[in-house]
């Protein structure tokens, strides 16, 4: 191929996008190679029959002005002129009888509903509602603002003079799983409720109360349009710096001379060079087939040698002729009597709809999306090859009727009213994206792994220069902003690298 650029990229997901953008601004000439056709990787959504049905973003870290993570997407061009949509509750928990734990975002109102359902509770919900307080001031973006690599004896200082304010927090809840805080409850019902707020009850309370406190502050909103949306503004402000993209090719192999990356080799034959390569796809991909498992640690060869928790999911979108807009927009149902999903008893079924957002369906009408953890075992084992595996494909399996039977009782006549049904299992976004086991949020963050996070993880590779990683492979707990700021902070240390000073624009 013509025209050498001074950077490749695989991968047109956000993390990948976020790494164009940046070394574009600072001068690089960049292109990016994508599996797909489209961009945004993980970050997606796709259309059935007028119905848009959103694949990543349930809230975005980063929406409010002047909050945490805002300054990184004015610089990608993701949130000029988008409207957010902030709600004053995150979740509802029912149970058979019909108890109701409401999630309020703001924790006075939080804590006095908390206390209406078990006054006996008041000690450990105090200290629940007292740590989103806390954390209502917490920027988690600290941690990502520099690479570790290039912090000085200043930085450090700075970073633990900010830090100093919430040290007694994040000792106290850092390390604390939601399940075991939880245990302290006289009433059963909050503790069987309250882990069933978030998506993984094993992760530490600090991250609960984090979230809380954003959405509170109006820093977690769901953006109108869905996430390709989102993920196309990103792409367009890549373009509009002057960077290339080349869509539906998949690169083979990263190509190597001399221990230093040189450029990609294409599925289709085809090469091209570069001075530097970046990978912003799947980590054991690159690590183990493009570039044959000859650049491996001890570290390395351990994250994946699959003893690390992964996050892989269940998701049944709904196309329903019927107007939900009365309804909370998120209910988890707890069951009296479990349903078999992917061969593992559910007591839970969590429903969340988007009339909030009319363009994601035809006037009347709602989308609505069901979603849970799984395990790729299942699914591979009972499936292999036979499912088609695009995200538009509707793949209709007995486990989506099974969920859709336990809803009819809590929307009765919800069968009758489907009108478009798709199901992405972890297959299926292995197949779209490559993802390992089809996780769509990398290595799970909980008190196990939280070390290794604080260690960091790798993002270069012994015995190989010029040569990054970037995205969820790399930054435990991954995220939209967080993989983000990991495209962000390479490109910075590429420009320490060349001597060159990082700097960042904002488009009007």
């Amino acid at each position: 191929m013509a025209n050498q650029p001074d950077i490749l990229i695989i991968g047109a997901g956000i993390a990948g996008l976020a790494a164009g953008c940046y070394a574009q601004m600072n001068g690089y000439r960049t292109q990016i190679f994508e599996l797909n056709a489209l961009p945004g990787g993980l970050c997606t959504a796709w259309q059935r029959q007028g119905y848009t049905f959103d694949g990543c973003i349930h809230y975005l870290f980063g929406s409010g002005p002047g909050q945490p993570f805002h300054s990184l997407w004015q610089e990608l061009g993701a949130v000029q002129n988008r409207q957010f949509i902030n709600h004053e509750e995150f979740m509802r928990v029912v149970e058979p009888g019909g108890k109701t734990l409401i999630a309020y975002c703001n924790p006075d109102r939080l804590e006095q509903h908390l206390l209406s359902l078990s006054a006996a509770d008041s000690q450990p919900i105090k200290a629940f509602c007292d740590g989103v307080r806390t954390f209502k001031n917490f920027d988690l973006s600290l941690f990502q603002q520099k690479p570790k690599a290039l912090m000085g004896p200043g930085d450090w200082a700075g970073l633990v003079k900010r830090l100093l304010p919430f040290a007694r927090s994040l000792g106290k809840w850092g390390m604390l799983p939601l399940t075991e805080f939880v245990s302290q409850f006289q009433d059963p019902f909050l503790r069987r409720a309250l882990p069933q707020v978030f998506a993984l009850p094993d992760l530490p309370s600090m991250v609960a109360m984090t979230l809380l406190a954003y959405l509170d502050n109006g820093n977690a909103g769901f953006p109108l349009g869905a996430s390709l949306d989102f993920a196309r503004a990103i792409e367009h402000r890549y373009r509009s710096l002057g960077g290339e993209i080349h869509y539906s090719s998949p690169v083979e192999q990263i190509l190597v001379e001399n221990g230093q990356a040189v450029g990609v080799r294409l599925d289709s034959g085809a090469e091209q060079l570069a001075q530097r390569v970046i990978s912003a796809c799947d980590g054991r991909s690159t690590l183990f087939k493009m570039l044959g498992g000859q650049y491996l640690n001890r570290q390395i060869q351990e994250l994946y040698d699959g003893h690390m928790p992964i996050y892989s999911q269940l998701q049944v979108s709904l196309g329903l002729n019927r107007d939900c807009s009365d309804q909370p927009p998120w209910v988890t149902y707890l069951l009296d009597e479990p349903v078999a999903i992917a061969d593992i008893p559910r007591c839970e079924i969590s429903v969340n709809h988007y009339c909030f957002d009319p363009s994601l369906a035809p006037p009347g009408k709602s989308v609505m999306m069901i979603l849970m953890t799984t395990t790729y075992d299942y699914w591979h084992r009972t499936y292999g090859s036979s499912l088609a595996g695009s995200l538009d494909d509707g793949e209709v399996i007995q486990e989506a009727h099974r969920l859709i039977d336990r809803l009819e009782l809590f929307y009765p006549g919800l069968k009758a009213d489907i009108e478009q049904i798709s199901v992405t299992t972890p297959l299926t976004y292995e197949r779209h994206t490559g993802n390992w086991q089809g996780s769509s949020n990398g290595w799970v963050l909980n008190k196990d792994t939280l070390p290794q996070m604080v260690k960091g993880l790798p993002k270069t590779l012994p015995g190989l220069r010029r040569f990054y990683m970037v995205g969820q492979w790399t930054e435990l707990g991954g995220g939209l902003p967080i993989v983000a700021m990991s495209g962000r902070n390479t490109v910075q240390q590429i420009c320490h690298e060349d001597r060159r000073r990082f700097q960042v624009s904002i488009p009007n």
